[in-house]
């Protein structure tokens, strides 16, 4: 694949991704559970996919579908932890996307 292409690709399913209402509500949710200056915080173990659903009225299939396609574009990580699977920002893709707005 041409090296200029595969950022431009990664880009735009990021943008996909976040270009659903619901998706997006559920990255926001996400993220404000991590204290940029403390790294993860109390409030992302709330972070469970159930936990999720419950806080959007929707079915656990429905949120499952949802952070399916945010990790399939690279903005969160899931984590599994004994039943549950709690999820997190990458901020790799972030930092991507912020300099592409920003034009660097």
């Amino acid at each position: 694949m041409d090296s200029t292409k595969a950022p431009t690709t990664d880009l735009a399913r990021v943008f996909k991704a976040l270009g659903d209402p619901t998706r997006l509500a559920i990255f926001e949710l996400i993220r404000e559970a991590v204290d940029p200056d403390e790294g993860h915080s109390s409030k992302e173990l709330q972070n469970s996919i159930s936990q999720i659903a419950a806080q959007f009225e929707l079915s656990l299939s429905t949120v499952s579908h949802h952070i399916k396609e945010l990790r399939g574009a690279g903005l969160v990580r899931c984590e599994r932890r004994g039943q549950s699977i709690y999820c997190s920002i990458e901020s790799g893709v972030l930092d991507r996307v912020g300099g592409y707005l920003v034009g660097r």
